[in-house]
C-alpha cells in the first residue's frame, strides 16, 4: 500500500519517538525527507541522521533524536502543507514560528531551507512543517 504523506509520516515518527524517549528513529528514505532532516540538524533540533540499507535492500534513514536535560529538543513538530491542502508563502508572507523561537521548513527553488535561511536568500516557497 502506498503512503499518501511520506513527510507527515516521518514527522509523526519523530514526535512519537521523542514522547517515548527513544534515542534513534528509523523511517524509509527519500530525498525530501533527507533534506528536511538536514535542516533540522543544522538548526539543532536533532543530533544527526544517516542513510542505511534496510530490509530487502531498501534504504532507510536513521534519525538520532536530541534531548536537553532529559527533555526533548523538539516541543512541537507539525505538518503545515498537506497533500489535500498545499500552503505556499511569498517571502513577505512567510510566518514566524513562536515569535522567532521556532522554525518553519520551506521548500524553495534553491532547496529545502529554514524560514531564517529563506529570508536571507529572499525566496519563498511551500511551507512544509513547523518546528518548535
Amino acid at each position: 500500500m502506498s503512503m499518501s504523506d511520506p513527510l507527515g509520516d516521518m514527522l509523526s515518527r519523530i514526535r512519537n519517538g521523542q514522547h517515548a524517549l527513544q534515542k534513534v528513529v528509523v523511517c524509509p528514505f527519500s530525498r525530501l525527507r533527507a533534506n528536511v532532516l538536514e535542516v533540522l540538524r543544522r538548526e539543532g533540533y536533532i543530533r544527526a541522521w544517516s542513510e542505511e540499507s534496510g530490509t530487502q535492500g531498501h534504504p532507510q534513514l536513521s534519525i538520532e533524536l536530541k534531548y536537553e536535560s532529559g527533555r526533548p529538543a523538539i516541543h512541537k513538530i507539525s505538518r503545515v502543507s498537506r497533500p489535500g491542502r498545499r500552503a505556499y508563502a511569498k517571502i513577505a508572507d512567510l510566518p514566524r514560528a513562536c515569535n522567532g523561537l521556532g522554525i518553519y521548513v520551506v521548500s524553495t527553488p534553491v532547496g529545502v531551507l529554514s524560514d531564517h535561511e529563506a529570508r536571507v536568500q529572499n525566496v519563498g516557497g511551500e511551507v512544509l512543517a513547523e518546528v518548535f
